[in-house]
């Protein structure tokens, strides 16, 4: 697996900063991943990688950049959480959306990519993942613990790509009139939304090495997820 940062050209003709992993002998689908809301760091690189060495092309697009170019925030840190809230009251997600389309465009012309994208995200990402299984140059989408889905449900319908959503029992910021929310309006749904529901964990169950990590949780959701990707990618 190798590494590199890149910077991709926008659908508006911006720079789009971007991390990009991939397999030892690069073939395959794509994967988008969405960072949250504190920006493309350590956790989000690893998770690039992960899927890399999987045989995936990972691309990890700053989806902070026209706000602040190489957000890298720790999570633990106060201060860093105050700053990615911040960020966030000035965050256009329509605009961001526009911009993970053009990284997965990218991707995709990459020597040996298969022509086939899908985007997973978390948190912030999450939501962007739902929003992209809406639009076309998108295969699949997975979203964890995505922050405001229950808030768009009236975009349901409008899902056309197959998606996951991986729902947290116990998280905070999806309380269980939200989740029975989403269930009810993903119901009609079935045949190209699954919504997974992860027992006993609150939101970030999946941040590997935080304290909100939930390790079992992580590896069924990450195995869910690959599954997935293989049945939907190829």
């Amino acid at each position: 697996m190798t590494s590199s940062n890149v910077t991709i050209t926008t659908r508006d003709g911006g720079a789009l900063p971007a991390y990009l992993a991939t397999p030892a002998a690069p073939a395959g689908p794509v994967v988008v991943v969405l960072q949250e809301i504190f920006g493309v760091n350590a956790n989000i690189r690893s998770i690039a990688d992960s899927y890399a060495r999987h045989g995936y092309i990972a691309i990890a697009p700053d989806l902070f950049w026209r706000l602040q170019a190489s957000v890298d925030l720790d999570p633990s840190d106060p201060a860093a959480r105050e700053t990615a809230m911040g960020l966030m009251q000035r965050f256009d997600a329509v605009i961001a959306v526009e911009d993970a389309l053009a990284a997965a465009a990218h991707a995709r012309r990459l020597p040996g990519a298969s022509g086939k994208a899908g985007v997973v995200g978390y948190c912030l990402g999450g939501k962007l993942a739902y929003f992209l299984a809406m639009r076309d140059g998108v295969d699949a989408a997975v979203s964890y613990y995505g922050t405001g889905i229950h808030a768009a449900l009236d975009r349901a319908a409008t899902v056309q790509a197959p998606l996951l959503l991986h729902v947290a029992q116990d998280d905070s910021l999806c309380p269980p009139d939200a989740q029975a929310a989403i269930r009810q309006a993903f119901a009609p749904l079935t045949h190209r939304v699954a919504v997974l529901e992860h027992s006993g964990v609150g939101h970030a169950f999946a941040r590997r090495g935080a304290p909100t990590c939930d390790p079992d949780a992580a590896d069924h959701a990450d195995a869910a997820t690959l599954v997935f990707f293989r049945e939907h990618l190829g």
